[in-house]
Order: structure tokens, then C-alpha cells, then sequence
């Protein structure tokens, strides 16, 4: 399966914005935001430069884990809205030239689907198989995802005297994938969706789809969810969260066929990153890098900095981790599942605007499509008070009023407590930062333009260069649509760096700054020095000789 019009490769050169309907803005004063709240908000991420929407669960749900312990994968939670709330969403984002997708959640359901309350009235009942059941507790049984809330993997049913497998919450089981009865209905909710207009799916934790089930082929599932979709709608997503080394993840995009997943977050690049901010030595990060596989043109990566879900740190070795853990979650309770932490950026570094805008300035500059969490781009905090990855999921804060403008309910009926002081609604909200040329929320939207302006970020090949300091990340992106050079110190002092421009270039080649005026211009050696300041970052698009490009 080959895509032949670039057109169809619309995400090649998107930003996605990740957003929670019930944090983001609450529109009828009841506590929880909604999706008449979020129309009213589309104009705002329209400005900032946001071309994809990914909607979190929205779907009715019993509220045990964030939405995602689902009992019906074809409605609308009634807190959220309904039907044609969803669709004025759609058809607003439409309007503004933003897309539109979903998480897809086929690992499990709720203990309360209808699906899973007859498998359990009785072995016989034709939803039995839905599920997957043994009469004993394998020997070779795996961990569960949450190792601190579960002790294991299988939960007994009084009952029908059987067990059933949850490789997250016992109040989520396992759908049987090797039912093809429940495959079609998979395929029957994407149909649905993509009726209404959804132009794809975030696929939730995909390497659990396996089940440890020799019956069960995730990467034919994989083929024919892909098939589906190319067939209903040829320009539809795959977005698959795949926390997996990468020769395991390039398996999951289907090789060099590119048959499987469209998309899959970077997660070993993301967690390098951490260790290189930790240790403010780029080395880690550039490793990853080296080692990223190079994809099909129908492929991409998704490099992303935090997202909904604690940051996890489960791909690097013990010591690594503990690196991290003491630059940035110095207190345990800062951390989770011995292996993330539930802190959002800003904090982690100590709320510091030179070192948080070089780690974003990094995000957008590295090739592939970047995926943002709410509230990243106004520096938004955490509250440690709530509970496990609950801490990153407090309210948008849109104002400096009360709730921070998210709704104007009583406080004791939101959803969720917004930030504490520091960096609560009094000093990071998106109204201030709008009238303030020199905010973050600016700089995100000076970034988004940039980004958008510079096609290769999306298309172009990757080129690491040697800047011949630790601390110092210098990357070129280049490709038809242009060629640029990106320019990272991780180090809280200034760096003097001289590097060779990658072949492609030319010596005596003018680099005009895109995020700042200037220019720069490389010696008849193709050789380039620069000075930069502690937690510096560069933009610099390479023009030749009579070279028009739009800067």
C-alpha cells in the first residue's frame, strides 16, 4: 500500500495539540469542561497555529480511569455534550483548516460495557469470547501496567469460577482480539467516527494488543485497521503509542512495506532527552538520533516533550533513571510506577524561560511532527496534590479569574483542582500571554509559523553535526522543500562552537536566524562559528548564492 499524492501526507507537517474535553473549558458552568466549551476555544488554537486536533476519550465512561474504561464505543459521555456538539467541534475545526482525531481504545473496556456484564452472566453466553478467560493463572503471566495499583494480571470471577485478563485495572478486560467478531466491531467503531469526520486515530498502547496470545497477530490486526481506514478515507491517521526499543518499533510501522501505523511517538528520543536536560550534555539525545530507524515516506515520527500519561523513563537502564529522577523529581512523591515522573516541564527546570523555550525551539526543530499537550504553550504546571498522572491533568487556564477562567463554578465542583501558586492561573494564563510579545505563548506561535514555513522539518533528512562540544546539539533538516540548521545548548553557560556545513551545502553559504534578525555566513571552508548564550537556540536557513527561498 503506497500513497502517491503528498496531499494525502497531510500529518507530515502538522501540529497536533492533545486535549482533555473535561480540563480544557467548561461551557455550562456545571465543573466539567465540554465540547461547547472547546468550540468556543478553536479560534484560540487556530491562532497559535494548530493544525490537528487529538481528542482524549469522550466517551461515556464510569470515570475509573480518565475516560479511558469505556461502555460505549460509539457514544458521547452526557457530562461532555453530545452528537452534534461533537459534530459543531468538527465542523468549526474544518473551518479553520484543523483536523480532527480520536483515541482508539481496543486493549479493553470498562467492567460496566454491556458487552463485559453478559460475558460474565454465564460461560455460555455469546459474549463470553469477547473476553479473554482461563480456568488458571498462567506461569508465565506478565506484570501489569500499574505494578503499585494491580498485583497482577488476572482477576478471578466468582461467578462463572474463571479468570479474565486486565493488563491494566481490573475494571478494564482484555477484549479478545483473536475474536474476529470483536475485530469487526473494531472496524465498525472506526467506520463510525470517520462518518462524522474524524480524520483518524491515536492508538492507545499498542504492544499490549498482542495479549501474549500465539492467536493473536497485532501486526496482520495492524494491516487490516490500515486497510479499513486507507479504504474509507485515504488521508486517515494511525497514531500508535509504542513505548518500545526502536528496531521492535519499526516493526509496528510495517518494515518497509509502511502498511501498519502511519505515525508512532518517539519515546526512546523523548526519554534522551531528558537524560542530555538532566545532564546538560546533548550526547544522549544525538544517540538516540543516530540510532532512530529512517523511515518510509509514508511513515513518521511524532517527538513530543510530555503528554497526558506520567513521563516515563522505562527505557533507560537503572541509573540513568535515577539521573533524571534527582535533577527533576528530587521527592518521591514527585514520581510514579518506579519509573515515571508526573511533573510538567516548566517546573522540572525551575520555571527557567531560556532553558524551557531551547527544550521547545528543540521540539519543533527535529524532523517529524510535533505533538503538544495543553497548556504547554503558556508553561503550565502541575498539581502534585491530585494523584498519579492526575497531577498534569488540571484545568486550562485561560485567565487569571477564578478557575482560571476554565469554569465558573464553585471550586468544589471542578472536575479537578487547578494549579497551586507559582504556576497557578495569577501567573501563567492565556490571556495575559496573549497581549505580551515576549510570552511563551508567543514564542510557541513564532515557532508554529517557523515550522510551518519550513517544509524539510517534515520531509527532509536528518544530518547531525559535529559541534565539537558536548553540551551543543547542532542538526540539519534538508530535503526539496529547503534546508536549515538547528543550533541547541543544553548548558547553563555559554558555549563558543565552530562545525563544518554537511555535505549539500556550500562553503560561503548565507544562514539567515529565523527566530531572531540576523545572519550568518560560513567561510570559504563551509565552516560556521557561533557564540551562544547559556540555553541558546538556533534557527538558520541556508541560502545559496541566488537562492529566493522565503525565509
Amino acid at each position: 500500500m503506497r500513497l502517491t499524492d503528498t496531499g494525502d501526507l497531510w500529518w507530515k507537517t502538522a501540529v497536533v495539540y492533545c486535549l482533555d474535553l473535561e480540563t480544557f473549558m467548561d461551557f455550562n458552568d456545571d465543573g466539567v469542561g465540554d465540547f461547547e466549551g472547546l468550540a468556543h476555544r478553536v479560534d484560540y488554537l487556530a491562532e497559535l497555529g494548530v493544525t490537528c486536533l487529538w481528542l482524549m476519550p469522550f466517551y461515556p465512561t464510569p470515570g475509573r480511569d480518565d475516560g479511558y474504561d469505556i461502555i460505549d464505543f460509539y457514544g458521547v459521555d452526557p457530562r461532555l455534550g453530545h452528537h452534534g456538539d461533537l459534530v459543531e467541534v468538527l465542523r468549526t475545526a474544518k473551518d479553520r483548516g484543523m483536523r480532527v482525531i480520536a483515541d482508539l481504545v481496543v486493549n479493553h473496556t470498562s467492567d460496566q460495557h454491556p458487552w463485559f456484564k453478559q460475558a460474565r452472566s454465564s460461560r455460555t453466553n455469546p459474549y463470553r469470547d469477547f473476553y479473554v478467560w482461563r480456568d488458571e493463572i498462567p506461569k508465565d503471566a506478565p506484570t501489569n501496567v500499574f505494578p503499585d495499583q494491580e498485583d497482577g494480571v488476572w482477576q478471578y470471577d466468582e461467578k462463572t469460577e474463571q479468570y479474565y485478563l486486565h493488563n491494566f485495572y481490573r475494571h478494564q478486560p482484555d477484549l479478545n482480539l483473536a475474536n474476529p467478531k470483536v475485530r469487526d466491531e473494531i472496524a465498525k467503531v472506526m467506520g463510525f467516527w470517520m462518518e462524522l469526520g474524524l480524520s483518524g486515530f491515536r492508538v492507545d498502547a499498542v504492544p499490549f494488543l498482542d495479549q501474549s496470545d500465539p492467536n493473536v497477530d497485532v501486526h496482520e490486526l495492524l494491516r487490516s485497521l490500515r486497510k479499513y481506514l486507507t479504504r474509507r478515507t485515504g488521508d486517515a491517521v494511525l497514531l500508535g503509542e509504542v513505548n518500545l526499543p526502536y528496531a521492535e518499533q519499526y516493526a509496528y510501522f510495517g518494515g518497509e512495506a509502511a502498511d501498519e501505523l502511519t505515525m508512532q511517538f518517539d519515546f526512546v528520543g523523548m526519554q534522551r532527552l531528558y537524560l542530555s536536560l538532566a545532564r546538560q550534555d546533548a550526547r544522549p539525545l544525538a544517540e538516540a538520533l543516530r540510532e532512530r530507524p529512517v523511515l518510509a515516506q509514508e511513515n513518521q515520527w511524532a517527538n513530543f516533550v510530555r503528554n497526558h500519561d506520567e513521563l516515563t523513563l522505562d527505557k533507560l537502564s537503572d541509573a540513568e533513571r535515577q539521573e533524571v529522577f534527582e535533577a527533576f523529581a528530587p521527592d518521591e512523591g514527585m514520581r510514579v510506577f518506579d519509573r515515571g515522573i508526573r511533573r510538567r516541564l516548566p517546573p522540572m527546570l525551575a520555571g527557567d524561560p531560556r532553558h524551557v523555550r531551547m527544550v521547545y525551539s528543540l521540539l519543533f526543530s527535529l524532523p517529524g511532527t510535533p505533538v503538544i499537550f495543553y497548556g504547554e504553550e503558556i508553561g503550565m504546571g502541575e498539581n502534585l496534590d491530585q494523584a498519579g498522572r492526575l497531577a498534569v491533568r488540571t484545568p486550562m487556564q485561560w485567565n487569571s479569574g477564578a478557575n482560571g477562567g476554565f469554569s465558573r463554578a464553585r471550586a468544589r465542583r471542578l472536575v479537578a483542582p487547578v494549579t497551586p501558586d507559582g504556576f497557578g492561573p495569577a501567573h501563567v494564563n492565556a490571556a495575559d500571554q496573549r497581549t505580551d510579545p515576549d510570552s511563551l505563548l508567543a514564542f510557541f506561535e513564532k515557532l508554529i509559523r517557523r515550522y510551518r514555513a519550513s517544509a524539510e522539518i517534515g520531509w527532509g533528512e536528518l544530518t547531525l553535526i559535529d559541534s565539537g562540544v558536548d553540551a551543543v546539539l547542532v542538526h540539519a533538516v534538508q530535503g526539496a522543500e529547503g534546508r536549515m540548521i538547528a543550533v541547541h545548548n543544553f548548558s547553563s553557560d555559554p558555549q563558543e562552537v565552530e562545525f563544518a556545513l554537511p555535505d549539500g551545502m556550500g562553503p560561503s553559504s548565507e544562514l539567515v536566524e529565523l527566530l531572531r534578525d540576523g545572519d550568518v555566513v560560513a567561510d570559504d571552508r563551509g565552516r560556521v562559528a557561533l557564540a551562544l548564550d547559556a540555553f541558546d537556540h538556533r534557527w538558520l536557513r541556508v541560502h545559496d548564492g541566488d537562492d529566493k527561498r522565503l525565509s
